[in-house]
């Protein structure tokens, strides 16, 4: 006759870590629990996309000042660009006012022609001083000359002029009186010289006027004051 064997607790203690001192590893100590069908590669495609995920979230720095040779080689972009479009509006303007409607042409066309050639290469030659490079004695690079395509700059106005003359010169080919469009530039001008300048010379001489007054009036109060005590 078969006899069952009761099956001992001593199985389930051993395996929980019972009275026989066996402690069951923790997780830590056991390693990362591989789950179902994830291998080596995965983990560190994982790894990798939560550095990236740290380093979006990270704060930005502040952004570097350009180097000597970036503003050189973009002053010399700059400058061939605003040379071709002073080559271009002022070719338009000769071959359609002054060549193909040459009968038509006034005294004013040629005002206007060399009106714009003079506003031209005054702004032109102030950019390229303005830009004008600095070399060593063995030809290196010592200074790229002054940033034209810094914001807030005089550099910036002068290609403004550049551009207004442009348009209007273009346009001109239509009518003359497109050039009562280029007074916003002295229009500009006037503005920015009484924001900058003529405001606040102003306001600083009414200043002191405006403070007498008052402190006449603060001496009156204070001896009325004194009178009373």
């Amino acid at each position: 006759m078969l006899t069952t064997r009761p099956l001992s607790t001593s199985l389930f203690y051993d395996s929980v870590g019972g009275p026989r001192g066996r402690a069951v590893p923790s997780r830590s100590e056991a390693g990362p629990a591989a789950g179902p069908g994830l291998c080596p590669a995965a983990s560190a495609a994982s790894r990798e996309a939560e550095r990236g995920a740290d380093a979006a979230m990270a704060p930005k720095g502040k952004a570097g000042t350009k180097g000597k040779k970036q503003i050189f080689e973009e002053n010399r972009e700059t400058l061939r660009f605003y040379l071709r479009i002073i080559l271009g509006a002022s070719a338009i303007y000769a071959v359609v006012n002054l060549v193909i409607f040459s009968s038509a042409a006034s005294a004013w066309t040629w005002v206007a022609f060399v009106f714009s050639l003079v506003v031209y290469g005054t702004s032109y030659r102030s950019m390229n001083s303005m830009a004008k490079p600095s070399f060593t004695d063995d030809g290196s690079l010592a200074d790229g000359g002054i940033d034209l395509n810094m914001e807030q700059g005089m550099a910036e106005h002068l290609k403004d002029v550049i551009l207004l003359t442009a348009i209007v010169q273009v346009l001109s080919c239509f009518s003359l009186y497109v050039w009562y469009f280029w007074l916003l530039a002295p229009g500009r001008a006037l503005y920015l010289l009484w924001v900058n300048i003529l405001g606040p010379w102003f306001t600083a001489e009414s200043s002191p006027a405006a403070q007498e007054p008052n402190e006449k009036k603060q001496r009156r109060q204070e001896r009325r004051q004194m009178k009373r005590f």
